[in-house]
């Protein structure tokens, strides 16, 4: 199946110290693009793979599900670390939940968790109905595209194949359940203008996690995409302090 133009991969080996990102559900890596190249301009080596069935059409994602996003992720994450003296792992939205779900079964071996408006719970009540509605209809509207900065655009489908959709609260219910395991530096970039993940998410996150492990960083000129929005800066510049700060070895252009 081709692939979208712009919705590609990116790799790039610099230092040491290696980064994972994880794109969003029915998103692409350009959503991700310009944070994984201002971190490898760093000195970080970087991976952002493209999830299964995303970046092509909605009806070839129609038939993947959440174990194969994160099946890329891990085989992604151990290549990383097989190249990498340290590896932190970063997210949008589903992938930053993907993310948590690395640190809950890697532990000590994911060095940081960086999340940008993570998705734990269900927001959109359609998708309750999501293991009903997969019986009658494949598709409804997207998610796609909620940015506030002028001009600016996010590859992703228009519509969310509901087969999908249905296998998420399975994954949401697994993280929550095992949020205790994450005991790594956790930095998050909160939106309190954000369209499609509500506040809950973070709620979660701080009412679960009080070992001191938690920062959260309030996004005030963006929405859920703010890796595209006006507050990219500040995560671009945020998580490169954050990574400095706990990786244990010298970036390469440090």
């Amino acid at each position: 199946m081709p692939v979208l133009p712009g919705a590609e991969p990116y790799h790039r080996d610099e230092g040491p110290v290696g980064v994972l990102f994880c794109h969003g559900f029915t998103g692409t890596p350009q959503s991700l693009r310009p944070w994984a190249e201002h971190l490898a301009g760093a000195g970080l080596t970087v991976a952002l793979p493209r999830l299964p069935g995303h970046g092509t059409t909605w009806q070839e994602m129609s038939r993947t599900r959440w174990e194969d996003w994160y099946a890329e992720l891990d085989k992604t994450f151990a290549d990383l670390l097989g190249r990498c003296a340290e590896v932190f792992v970063a997210g949008l939205s589903l992938g930053a939940c993907l993310a948590l779900r690395l640190a809950q079964v890697h532990g000590a071996a994911v060095r940081g968790v960086v999340a940008v408006n993570p998705s734990l719970a269900v927001d959109v009540p359609l998708l309750r109905l999501a293991p009903v509605l997969k019986l009658v209809i494949p598709s409804v509207a997207g998610v796609a595209g909620d940015i506030k900065k002028e001009g600016a655009t996010e590859l992703a489908y228009a519509r969310t194949p509901v087969r999908a959709a249905a296998t998420l609260p399975r994954l949401w219910s697994l993280v929550r359940s095992r949020l205790d395991l994450i005991t790594q530096p956790l930095l998050v970039f909160h939106s309190p203008d954000d369209h499609v993940v509500k506040p809950t998410s973070v709620r979660l996150l701080r009412e679960r996690l009080t070992g001191g492990n938690l920062t959260v960083v309030e996004l005030a000129d963006s929405y859920h995409v703010a890796t595209l929005d006006n507050d990219a800066g500040e995560i671009f510049a945020g998580s490169l302090d954050f990574i400095r700060t706990h990786a244990s070895v010298p970036l390469q252009r440090d």
